[in-house]
């Protein structure tokens, strides 16, 4: 979703070098207008002033600018530490001394589209209407597959996972059952955190039509993730980082939204469809608790995805197809 605003910066002459954890670091290599990728040696929790205090110091007179996406404090100490005179990014967690240039954030409980909150970062105005783009090289792709045991566009991808929690997931069941009925196989797409419920798929819907599934999770990189979703022939996932990858490459997708919001995070491309019974007028009682952004259920039922059915969504991706 930082993509549009890499491709402002580049649009305008400035050459970037993006600072980022080694997990989403393929992304931004798959980002044409992106000149060089720093991976940081850093672990997820904790300031670890050590080491940010040492890399910055190897960063020294290199950069004018930082944009700094993150919201959180350690994230703004990198470019602040390493000397860049122009540091731009949003208010808060006490970021006052370690920015020069600092937006204001939308009001609390508000939930902006995220695409436009991070284009703001390059000053334009005019950022509502942006929409990711990634870029593999077709033949990158083919090499990629080829090794993978896959035929470009004979495969539809599955995006069970969703890292925040429950809320946001689609039955395993409705997943399998939707597996048993596409006319292609099956990759299922996740990390390792998510075999268990990768496995569970795959073991109901072989036990109906043996070899549907290919259970992946946790055994690709996500550089081959990106090469197999870029190959696809459509992806079907929860609101998740994946879907997102889906949407800025072009592949043709169903979203299933539940306790979140599409008005939030969608999908950006023509070539999705987007599933939240919230907007559905013809589902009753209405959802008037979506969305809530609870990792878990508050009610207890999570009826906004279980209601959601296979054959619905099988529907749309015959009808995208």
């Amino acid at each position: 979703m930082t993509e549009p605003l890499m491709r402002r910066l580049a649009a305008r002459g400035e050459q970037i070098t993006v600072g980022a954890l080694p997990w989403v670091a393929p992304v931004y290599r798959a980002m044409p207008q992106v000149a060089a990728v720093l991976e940081l040696p850093f672990t997820h929790g904790g300031l670890q002033w050590g080491p940010r205090r040492t890399l910055a110091r190897t960063l020294q007179g290199q950069f004018d600018v930082a944009y700094v996406c993150p919201n959180s404090f350690k994230s703004a100490l990198l470019p602040w530490w390493a000397g860049i005179a122009k540091r731009v990014g949003y208010r808060g967690e006490a970021r006052v001394g370690v920015l020069t240039d600092r937006l204001p954030n939308p009001p609390k409980g508000t939930h902006p589209p995220m695409v436009a909150f991070y284009s703001a970062l390059s000053g334009d105005a005019d950022v509502a209407d942006d929409r990711p783009a990634l870029h593999l090289p077709v033949a990158d792709v083919a090499v990629a597959l080829s090794a993978l045991g896959l035929q470009p566009g004979r495969y539809y991808v599955v995006s069970p996972g969703a890292e925040y929690g429950p809320a946001k997931r689609w039955p395993l069941h409705h997943f399998a059952e939707l597996a048993t009925h596409l006319e292609w196989p099956v990759v299922l797409l996740g990390s390792g955190k998510e075999k268990e419920l990768c496995g569970s798929i795959a073991h109901a819907a072989n036990a109906i039509t043996p070899g549907r599934c290919l259970d992946w999770s946790g055994r690709t990189s996500l550089d081959q993730a990106l090469a197999v979703i870029a190959g696809a022939k459509a992806l079907v996932s929860n609101d998740s980082g994946l879907m997102h990858v889906a949407a800025a490459f072009g592949v043709p997708q169903v979203a299933l939204f539940g306790s979140s919001s599409p008005l939030h995070t969608p999908p950006l491309s023509d070539a999705a469809h987007v599933i939240w019974l919230k907007q559905d007028p013809s589902y009753q009682p209405s959802l008037d608790c979506a969305p809530c952004f609870a990792r878990e259920c508050p009610l207890g039922h999570t009826r906004c995805l279980v209601d959601i059915h296979p054959e619905r969504v099988l529907g749309f991706l015959q009808a995208l197809a």
